[in-house]
């Protein structure tokens, strides 16, 4: 395993996983702009890193992120100018949300503890969240006074529905990661006590999977959520096509043929 670390972001590569670990415990690992480019850069470059089969994103400490560090980013002596959130976020908290949907690599995220605000969508962005049973999620945005950000009005309507959609972001309503299991809002919740050995075995599992056909996958579900079925089976048709001349394929058809486990490479 080889390991760097920025003081707030652990970032670890384990064979063919990326580890990406919120290290910043005595703030609840709230993310500063610092953490986010970390996050950023850590997302972008595993975009185009071939060696690379799943990503893992968890955190040190009791709890996995209490949002974007408002503190932080309010303490300057200057008002900013106006527009500056308009100017940031989508290069900053927006942007990562849209690398852990995008990326063509399965992301786990592992949740203890509060998850929020920005944290919460990082974990909802996921293509599976783990959390324990006794974690939190929460959308505090209306009761500080303003409006929902980083993606959250995109996805929890399509995760749960308008009407708990509404009781999330309008209501400010705390969710525990028994009922947001329940509720489809992540994939799975456990003890805590069985949380780390859970999720280490579904990246394993991932990791272990057809890399290109998991990201094309990934891509024709996010795709399919704003066109139409015919749009949908066409789109799915060119992933196919493109699926279809991987190795992968090819071992696939073999382990079939000869009734054994496929050995999957990634390629």
């Amino acid at each position: 395993m080889t390991e760097a670390d920025s003081g707030e972001v652990r970032i670890e590569r384990d064979d063919a996983i990326l580890r990406l670990t919120l290290d910043r415990p005595d703030r609840r690992n709230s993310l500063s702009y610092h953490m986010i480019g970390e996050l950023i850069t850590a997302l972008t470059e595993a975009a185009t890193d071939d060696s690379l089969r799943a990503v893992h994103v968890r955190s040190a400490g009791p709890d996995f992120c209490s949002g974007a560090d408002v503190v932080a980013a309010n303490s300057g002596d200057r008002r900013p100018r106006t527009g500056d959130l308009v100017r940031r976020i989508p290069h900053g908290a927006n942007r990562v949300v849209e690398l852990v949907t995008t990326l063509h690599l399965p992301v786990v995220c592992t949740v203890r503890g509060w998850a929020v605000g920005l944290g919460a969508n990082l974990a909802l962005a996921a293509d599976f969240t783990v959390a324990a049973d006794d974690a939190t999620f929460w959308e505090p945005f209306i009761g500080r006074g303003f409006s929902p950000d980083s993606g959250s009005t995109w996805l929890l309507p399509r995760l749960v529905g308008l009407a708990r959609a509404r009781r999330m972001l309008l209501l400010g309503e705390k969710v525990s990661g028994a009922d947001a299991a329940d509720w489809g809002l992540i994939h799975q919740a456990v003890p805590a006590d069985r949380l780390d050995t859970t999720a280490d075995e579904l990246v394993a599992r991932l990791a272990a999977g057809p890399t290109v056909a998991l990201g094309l996958a990934k891509q024709a579900i996010a795709y399919g959520q704003q066109a139409t079925l015919a749009d949908s089976m066409t789109q799915e048709l060119f992933n196919v096509e493109l699926s279809c001349r991987t190795s992968d394929f090819k071992e696939g058809l073999a382990a079939f043929r000869e009734r054994r486990r496929p050995e999957f490479r990634g390629r």
